[in-house]
C-alpha cells in the first residue's frame, strides 16, 4: 500500500459526516429518554385496576421520577466531567432496561415507585451527557441544527410512547408492554456501544478535565449566568408542564370542545413545536439567542393571553395552539446555545457537564412543580387563570434570558 493511501486510511472522516454521525446517535438516545418519561403514564388505566390505584397514588410516581432526575441530573454533570459522557450514556440506558424490568414484574405500589425512581435516575444523565458529546464533537456551523434535532427526537420520542405502548397493553397486556421498553433500551445500549469511538472524549479534554479537578468543584455555582439560566428552565418547563398536564381539560371548559378534539389540542401543541424547532436550528445559527428567544416566547405568552381571554371561534383554537408550540419551539436550540455560552464563558469546556447538568435541573424541577401549582387552580376551576399563568411564566422567562445575554 502507498503511503498516500495510508494517509488517506488514517485520515479522520470528513466534518460533515463525523457531525451527522454524532448528531443521529445523540438524538436516537434523547429520543429513547422521551420514551421512558412516558413508561408508566400511557400504563395508568391498566395498573390502576390491576393494584387499586387511585389517580393521586399513580400519579406520585411521576413526582418521584422528576424529583430524581432533576437532583440526578446535577450529580451526574459532575460524573460526565470527570469520566466522559458515553459512559455515563450508557449507564442512563441501562436504568431504562432496568425500570423497565421491574415494571414487568410489580406486584404492587412500591414497586411502580421504584420503577418511576429507576427511569428517573437514567433520565438524570442525558442532558448533560447530550450536550456535552455535541459541543465537544460537532462542528460550530452545525451546532444550531445539532440542537434542534436534539429536540425534535425528544418530541419524537414523547409521540412513540402512548402509541406503542398502549398498542401493545391492549393487545397482550401491560407487562408485555413494559417487556417491549426493555427491549428498546437494549437496542439503544448496543447502538451506542457500537457508536462509542465516536463519542469518545476528544485527546484535549483530558488536559481540560485536571485542570477542572484542580478548580474547585462547585465553582460554576457563583455564575450570576448560570443560575439565569436555571431560573429560565424552571420557567419555561413549569409553563410546558401546565399545557402539557389541562390544556384538555382548559379548551373543554372554556369553549365547549368534544372530549375527542380537546385532547387533539395537546398532539397539535407538539406538533406546532416540532416545526418550531426545525425553524430554530436554522435562525440560532444567525446569533442574538438572549432576542430570539425573547421575540418568540413573546408571541407564544401574546397567544395565550389571547386564549384565555375566551370567545374565540372553535375553529381557531388548534391553530393557536399550534402557534403556542411553534413559538416555543422556535426558542428551543437557542435556548440550548444560551446554556452554552454561559458554560465556557468562565469555566471552558471541562465544566460542560455540570453547567448542563445543574441548568437542565430546572427542566425537571419545572415538569415536577407544575401539576402542584396549577392544580390548585384547576381545582377551583379557574380555568383562564391557568393560561394567563402560563403566560406569565413565559414572561418571565423571557426576561431571564435576556439577562443572561448580559451576564456572559
Amino acid at each position: 500500500m502507498s503511503e498516500a493511501a495510508a494517509t488517506a486510511l488514517d485520515a479522520p472522516p470528513p466534518a460533515g459526516r463525523s457531525d451527522l454521525a454524532v448528531i443521529s446517535l445523540i438524538g436516537f438516545v434523547h429520543g429513547v429518554s422521551h420514551f421512558f418519561h412516558l413508561l408508566l403514564p400511557p400504563l395508568f388505566p391498566w395498573l390502576m385496576a390491576d393494584f387499586g390505584l387511585s389517580f393521586t397514588g399513580i400519579g406520585t410516581t411521576m413526582t418521584v421520577f422528576f424529583i430524581v432526575s432533576a437532583l440526578g441530573q446535577a450529580i451526574a454533570g459532575f460524573l460526565v466531567d470527570r469520566h466522559g459522557a458515553a459512559r455515563v450514556l450508557g449507564g442512563g440506558i441501562a436504568c431504562f432496561a432496568l425500570a423497565g424490568l421491574l415494571l414487568h414484574f410489580a406486584t404492587g405500589y412500591p414497586m411502580l415507585v421504584a420503577v418511576a425512581a429507576l427511569a428517573g435516575l437514567g433520565n438524570a444523565v442525558f442532558h448533560p451527557a447530550d450536550f456535552t458529546v455535541l459541543n465537544r464533537h460537532v462542528s460550530p456551523p452545525r451546532l444550531g441544527h445539532a440542537f434542534s434535532v436534539h429536540g425534535l427526537s425528544g418530541n419524537l420520542g414523547w409521540a412513540a410512547a402512548p402509541v406503542l405502548l398502549t398498542g401493545i397493553a391492549s393487545a397482550a397486556g401491560w407487562r408485555s408492554a413494559a417487556l417491549a421498553t426493555v427491549a428498546i433500551a437494549i437496542v439503544a445500549l448496543a447502538l451506542l456501544f457500537a457508536a462509542r469511538g465516536a463519542i469518545a472524549d476528544p485527546p484535549d479534554s483530558h488536559a481540560g478535565r485536571q485542570e477542572a479537578d484542580r478548580a474547585p468543584a462547585l465553582a460554576f455555582l457563583a455564575s450570576r449566568a448560570v443560575w439565569l439560566c436555571f431560573l429560565f428552565f424552571l420557567l419555561i418547563t413549569a409553563a410546558f408542564g401546565a399545557i402539557q398536564n389541562f390544556a384538555s381539560p382548559i379548551l373543554q371548559a372554556l369553549y365547549g370542545l368534544s372530549l375527542t378534539t380537546a385532547a387533539s389540542a395537546l398532539s397539535t401543541y407538539l406538533l406546532g413545536g416540532a416545526a418550531g424547532i426545525v425553524l430554530g436550528g436554522f435562525l440560532a445559527q444567525h446569533g442574538e439567542h438572549d432576542r430570539l428567544i425573547a421575540g418568540a416566547l413573546g408571541v407564544a405568552a401574546a397567544l395565550a393571553v389571547l386564549l384565555a381571554a375566551g370567545g374565540l371561534p372553535a375553529w381557531s383554537l388548534l391553530p393557536l395552539m399550534a402557534g403556542i408550540g411553534f413559538c416555543t419551539g422556535v426558542a428551543g436550540p437557542s435556548r440550548d446555545l444560551l446554556v452554552r455560552r454561559a458554560a465556557t464563558a468562565r469555566f471552558g469546556k471541562a465544566a460542560f457537564g455540570r453547567v448542563y447538568g445543574f441548568v437542565y435541573s430546572g427542566l425537571d424541577l419545572g415538569l415536577a412543580l407544575a401539576p402542584l401549582g396549577f392544580g390548585v387552580l384547576m381545582d377551583d376551576r379557574r380555568f383562564g387563570e391557568v393560561l394567563i399563568g402560563i403566560a406569565i411564566l413565559q414572561g418571565l422567562a423571557i426576561f431571564s434570558a435576556l439577562r443572561v445575554g448580559k451576564a456572559v
